[in-house]
C-alpha cells in the first residue's frame, strides 16, 4: 500500500455523483511553516479523496496555522482508517487535528436554569434541522422546563445545585456527558458557575452565553442598569467557559441598537433575542467543526 493510502469499502460512484455520507471534515492546528497545504493536498489526492471546501489562516501572533477542510471520498471509507492514515502527516507537523464525518450529528447536552428563552430556540432548531446537533439531554437545577422539554421527546434531567452538593451535581454531569458520549454541552441561561475542575475536565467543549455588559454591568438586572445609563448598543456574547468567569475565548457576539424611547421590559426582550442568535450560531459552528481555539482567542471558519 503506497503512504497514506486508504482503502475504501466498495466500488467508486461516478464523478459528482458522491453522496452525503461520502463527505469529511478535516481540521488542524499547528506550528506555522512551509508545507503544510501541500502535504495536506497530496494527501487527500493520494486517497482519493476531492477538495470541496477550505479555509486556512496562519497568525502571526501565535504562530500557529489553522486550516479546515470539506472533503469527499470517490467511495465510502472507515473514517478509523482515514484518521489512522492521516496520523504520518499530522505527525510530521506537530498538528493537532481531527476528522469527522460531514453528516455526524454533534451530540450535545444543554443547561438550563430559570430564563428558557435560549432553550426552547436551540430546541426548536434542532427539530427542524437548523443545528447539526443531536441533544441527548437537558440538565437544569430547576423543574420549570420539564414539561417543555419532553414535548420534544428529549431526556430531562433535574441536578439540584446548593453548595453542599455542588460537588456531587457536577459529578452527574460528568457521568451524564461520558455515559452519552456527548461532546459538548450548551449553558442556555445556566446561571451556575462551574468549577475551576469542571471547566478543566471539559476545556473548550462547554460554550455560555451572556449579555455583552460585562463587566459594565455585573450582579442582577442587568438590562435595567444598562437602561439607567442610557446605552444605544445592546448585546449578546457567546463563548467557551473557562475558569475566569466570563473571559474565556469569545465565539461570536450580536449587536443591536436601541434609543431613548426602548423601555427596560423592551431592552429585556431585545436583548433575549440577540443572545439566541448568537448562541445559535456559535453552537452551529462548533458542531460543524469551525471553530478552532487559538490561545485566548478563537479561529472561526463560518
Amino acid at each position: 500500500m503506497r503512504p497514506y493510502e486508504v482503502m475504501s469499502e466498495s466500488q467508486p460512484t461516478q464523478p459528482g455523483q458522491h453522496d452525503h455520507n461520502d463527505q469529511y471534515v478535516l481540521t488542524l492546528s499547528c506550528p506555522d511553516k512551509q508545507g503544510i497545504v501541500h502535504a495536506v493536498s497530496s494527501y487527500l489526492f493520494i486517497t482519493g479523496c476531492n477538495i470541496e471546501d477550505s479555509q486556512q489562516y496562519g497568525d502571526r501572533d501565535s504562530g500557529l496555522f489553522f486550516m479546515r477542510v470539506h472533503f469527499t471520498a470517490e467511495a465510502p471509507i472507515d473514517v478509523e482508517k482515514l484518521r489512522a492514515s492521516f496520523a504520518a502527516v499530522g505527525d510530521s507537523f506537530s498538528m493537532d487535528w481531527q476528522i469527522h464525518r460531514a453528516d455526524e450529528k454533534m451530540r450535545v447536552v444543554l443547561m438550563v436554569s430559570k430564563f428558557g428563552h435560549c432553550l426552547n430556540d436551540l430546541l426548536f432548531r434542532s427539530r427542524i434541522g437548523a443545528l447539526p446537533v443531536e441533544i441527548a439531554a437537558v440538565v437544569s437545577n430547576h423543574t420549570e422546563f420539564a414539561e417543555l422539554v419532553g414535548s420534544y421527546g428529549i431526556p430531562f434531567q433535574h441536578i439540584p445545585v446548593t453548595r453542599d452538593t455542588k460537588a456531587q451535581a457536577e459529578a452527574q454531569l460528568l457521568e451524564l456527558v461520558e455515559k452519552e458520549r456527548v461532546e459538548l454541552v450548551v449553558l442556555a441561561r445556566y446561571m451556575q458557575v462551574l468549577s475551576d475542575d469542571l471547566c478543566k475536565a471539559l476545556s473548550g467543549r462547554v460554550i455560555n452565553i451572556h449579555h455583552s455588559f460585562l463587566p459594565s454591568f455585573k450582579g442582577a438586572r442587568p438590562y435595567h442598569q444598562a437602561h439607567a445609563r442610557g446605552v444605544k448598543l445592546i448585546g449578546a456574547t457567546a463563548h467557551y467557559v473557562t475558569a475566569d468567569l466570563d473571559e474565556g475565548p469569545i465565539i461570536e457576539q450580536e449587536v443591536e441598537r436601541v434609543g431613548h424611547e426602548v423601555t427596560p421590559d423592551q431592552l429585556v426582550a431585545i436583548g433575549r433575542d440577540v443572545e439566541c442568535q448568537a448562541l445559535a450560531r456559535a453552537v452551529k459552528w462548533h458542531s460543524e467543526r469551525r471553530v478552532l481555539l487559538n490561545g485566548t482567542r478563537t479561529v472561526v471558519f463560518a
